[in-house]
């Protein structure tokens, strides 16, 4: 066998499925007596050995504050932190790492950009944002129509959660200054056609800008490919640590917005009259950054990219269309979001069965889901339901755990209504 045909065979080679579990400690122990069966990788999703031996090795062997220390420690931490950064541009096909923003999240991302084109907008401008968005993409924008007289337009969703695009077309005009959709539903696992809303935002006139939180844990973006201003993810959704995120923001448009916050490092010179900025990323880093952390982000980029993206997302599609083919077996439930083209996301009401019920009982078994409005309070009311169950599964889940998550509801289906 030739060297390419090898390579190609290794490509295409099944998924170690238990190989790559034992890649994350977390998932070998025991809930309620029960093996843990974690289905609420949407809301946070468990890291592998590589990150924590990465944020492990930083803090006893490279911890220093970064960037001025004239010191070994300093490089080292300075070095591992910028590392981390370009390994975000490459995931991103960012074209460079002044494009590239540490943030707490995609909460913190998405507020430095509403609030950095505050001096933008004016009354008889509109926000355009869709109705099946995380209130961390309402809120901020609502709070920019607030200050500057604009108004926030409402992009519908059809009853099986996919967005409707003739009122799309609709309500994009001239007066549109600012598309902000999401890339993956939370809620419905709706994927969105944003390249194709982008490119008709921009030939308005329009800022674009992306939730990613719920793609990047699913799909490599390329920034470029999809012509957006900017992109906003969080690393605790794509098997990294907690407290740190990225904005994304093209070069050319970022460094027109103001910076976010002030203090150190944001800073290029400083006197009692005046204080200028620090260039491009740095102007919106303000203070000690969240440095373990970006390494961390840095150490779950290498590990996804160790392994074969399309063969993970085989995998969770396969564990979607499982689930969807045993939503039958289990009277009286109903799925949210039925959309053609949809992450491993699954939200469900059961006829009789509160959600808060469904996830405690759920969890008696071992079982973790997520339950409530999952901070799309508008989506639920158009769904006229006060929350709903829902399971989101990884890669490193099995089909095995989606039988068991069955097996589970159909036992409490049975006991309780």
């Amino acid at each position: 066998m030739t060297d390419l045909s090898m390579a190609n065979a290794a490509a295409h080679a099944p998924l170690d499925i238990e190989a790559i579990r034992r890649d994350f400690p977390i998932l070998a122990q025991q809930v309620n007596g029960k093996p843990l069966v974690y289905l609420d990788n949407g809301a946070s999703a468990q890291k592998p050995q590589a990150v924590l031996d990465a944020m492990d090795r930083y803090y006893r062997e490279q911890h220093s504050n970064v960037h001025r220390g004239a010191h070994t420690l300093g490089d080292r931490a300075t070095s591992a932190f910028e590392g981390a950064r370009e390994a975000v541009r490459g995931f991103l096909n960012a074209a460079s790492t002044r494009e590239i923003v540490w943030t707490r999240g995609t909460t913190e991302a998405i507020n430095l950009v509403a609030n950095g084109l505050t001096g933008r907008l004016s009354k008889g401008d509109e926000i355009l944002i869709s109705h099946m968005e995380h209130h961390a993409n309402i809120v901020p924008w609502q709070m920019l129509a607030e200050r500057t007289g604009a108004s926030l337009k409402v992009i519908p969703v059809t009853q099986s959660g996919e967005l409707d695009l003739d009122s799309f077309q609709s309500l994009l005009s001239e007066q549109t200054k600012v598309l902000s959709i999401t890339h993956v539903s939370n809620v419905l696992g709706t994927v969105n056609p944003v390249a194709e809303l982008i490119a008709q935002a921009k030939a308005k006139g329009a800022i674009t800008v992306v939730d990613g939180a719920q793609a990047v844990p699913h799909y490599q973006p390329d920034v470029q490919a999809l012509g957006c201003d900017f992109y906003a993810f969080s690393a605790h959704k794509m098997f990294g640590p907690t407290g740190i995120g990225v904005l994304y923001g093209r070069e050319a448009v970022l460094d027109t917005l103001p910076p976010y916050q002030y203090g150190g490092e944001m800073i290029e010179r400083v006197t009692f009259e005046k204080t200028t900025w620090n260039t491009l990323p740095y102007k919106f880093e303000a203070g000690t950054p969240a440095i373990a952390e970006a390494v961390g982000l840095g150490a779950a980029i290498g590990y996804l990219n160790s392994l074969d993206r399309k063969a993970l997302e085989a995998a969770e599609n396969r564990l979607l269309a499982l689930a969807n083919g045993l939503v039958d077996s289990v009277p009286g439930m109903a799925v949210i979001g039925t959309a053609a083209n949809k992450v491993p996301v699954m939200s469900f009401k059961i006829d009789g069965l509160h959600p808060s019920d469904i996830g405690t009982l759920l969890d008696q078994q071992g079982i973790a889901i997520r339950t409530g409005h999952h901070c799309a309070m508008p989506l639920m009311d158009f769904y006229g339901v006060p929350g709903t169950a829902r399971a989101s599964f990884a890669f490193y889940n099995t089909e095995e755990e989606v039988e068991q998550l069955f097996a589970a509801l159909r036992k409490i289906q049975r006991l309780f209504v």
